[in-house]
């Protein structure tokens, strides 16, 4: 009876070893691909309430408008120009503008 509990034992060892054996390769293995050569780009985002916003993504050359809603997301306009962004003024998260807006400091305060 003591052998087989330690020989379960020894395999239960074994596969929790090999898990997180597997999991740190994994995590190797994600860090080495590179993350810059993404084909698809979230060129912009406008939130219209709690649950719904509006998305421009590029793909390619490409950019779709989606409407985004609770368990859906539904295309609405393929543009047949891009729209190109003003790179002078970067890109805040809106959780960052609106807490700054909160504490009453301005964007352009930054140094």
């Amino acid at each position: 009876m003591g052998g087989q509990l330690v020989q379960v034992l020894l395999g239960l060892l074994l596969v929790i070893g090999m898990i997180f054996v597997l999991a740190w390769l994994l995590r190797r293995v994600q860090q080495i691909t590179p993350r810059g050569g993404q084909v698809i780009k979230l060129v912009a985002s406008q939130a219209l309430g709690p649950r719904d916003r509006l998305v421009l993504v590029q793909v390619g050359n490409e950019q779709i408008l989606l409407g985004i809603s609770a368990g859906r997301i539904t295309p609405l306009h393929t543009l047949k120009e891009p729209v190109q962004l003003a790179d002078a003024e970067p890109a805040t998260p809106e959780f960052a503008q609106r807490l700054m807006e909160l504490l009453g400091k301005d964007q352009k305060d930054k140094p």
